[in-house]
């Protein structure tokens, strides 16, 4: 290792006064730091006997800092189960939770694990539905936010549960296609089995501060890790958290037959009304002042200068989950917002990002 120190250098003569100089000098060995060392040696200049002495101070390099997550890491356990070797768990309850007239349906669904798919709060699983594709091979797996937390829906620590859209749709040869895994998933009777891998992931991880603010964005199925979330908040118990801060959740949906969990939502605000916020945007249903559809980030526009202000606090965190598009029209809102306080947006979202607090995860 090469390091670099600085020698102060004294020349005396007895000719002229003492000429001081400093130099740096490059030393490809290992020293120890941080000493101050006093170096003598006697040259030869113009028939004259120099003494040269020189202070030699290393410094210490300033120690890269760990770092340290805002989020709630320790002891997370992600890919226990891999799509060779997955846990097998049992469907325990499937129930749609779409009105009969919404457009698509999403259903509810509850897995049990006794307590072998150790997971968090904002982690997936992956599922293999059954049979072969087309090559006469496994099904790939496919992976699903979780929408329960830690404990279950059943609060035993033994069960995982799911919120998946079933998706159908017709290709360009008029043909209805079924998606493979999602109607498998809804299809699914209690008592069948259900292969499971994983959990995965830590992007979209609880944060630890119990004050913070959680600012959650979410479309249609996106809606999972943040049930997860609300869930640990305002229906459980834990003796080492208790969430202080607020929460606000915009879910995004196209009609009021898509709203998911809303009865759950609205005992959370009956129960934490100074903790928990939550803003609907019903895209084909409301419309903003201009005539506009109600998006997600229409919606919160609406909030924009209060959410700006908690933007700039370090102890906020963003979390988007659903679909891609609602990330732009963020970007849209607080470009302006950012530029009053002579901000640039998006190199302030980066240092979000760098920081945990800006966190996304859309498709």
């Amino acid at each position: 290792m090469a390091v670099t120190v600085n020698a102060a250098v004294s020349l005396p003569s007895s000719k002229s006064p003492s000429l001081s100089f400093k130099s740096s000098i490059t030393i490809p060995e290992r020293i120890n730091f941080n000493k101050s060392v006093l170096y003598s040696r006697n040259v030869s200049s113009g028939g004259n006997v120099i003494s040269i002495k020189a202070q030699v101070t290393t410094e210490a390099p300033a120690a890269k800092k760990e770092k340290i997550s805002k989020k709630n890491e320790e002891g997370v356990i992600v890919n226990k189960y891999k799509p060779k070797e997955p846990y097998v768990g049992k469907c325990l309850l499937n129930t749609k939770i779409t009105a009969d007239d919404a457009p698509g349906e999403t259903w509810h669904m509850v897995f049990s694990t006794e307590g072998e798919v150790p997971y968090r709060e904002g982690q997936s699983i992956g599922v293999i539905a059954d049979g072969l594709d087309k090559k006469g091979k496994p099904h790939k797996l496919r992976l699903y936010s979780i929408a329960s937390s830690a404990l279950g829906d059943f609060g035993n620590s033994q069960t995982v549960s799911l919120c998946v859209k079933r998706l159908v749709y017709t290709n360009e040869q008029g043909e209805i296609v079924k998606g493979v895994c999602s109607n498998f998933l809804c299809d699914l009777k209690p008592g069948a089995d259900v292969k499971i891998t994983g959990p995965v992931g830590k992007e979209m991880l609880m944060p630890k501060d119990p004050n913070a603010t959680i600012i959650m964005l979410a479309t249609g199925t996106g809606i999972a890790p943040f049930r997860s979330f609300l869930w640990k908040m305002f229906f459980e118990k834990h003796d080492d958290y208790k969430f202080n801060g607020l929460a606000w959740l915009f879910l995004g949906v196209p009609t009021t037959s898509s709203l998911l969990y809303k009865d759950e939502f609205e005992k959370m605000k009956e129960k934490a009304p100074e903790n928990f916020r939550v803003d609907y945007a019903i895209s084909r249903e409301q419309t903003n002042e201009k005539g506009e559809k109600m998006y997600i980030q229409t919606r919160m526009a609406q909030y924009a200068e209060e959410l700006w202000q908690m933007l700039k606090k370090d102890n906020t965190f963003v979390y988007m989950c659903g679909l891609k598009g609602m990330e732009k029209g963020i970007d849209d809102i607080m470009t302006s917002l950012a530029a009053r306080d002579g901000i640039d947006w998006l190199e302030y979202k980066r240092q979000l990002k760098r920081s945990e607090q800006w966190n996304v995860e859309v498709y």
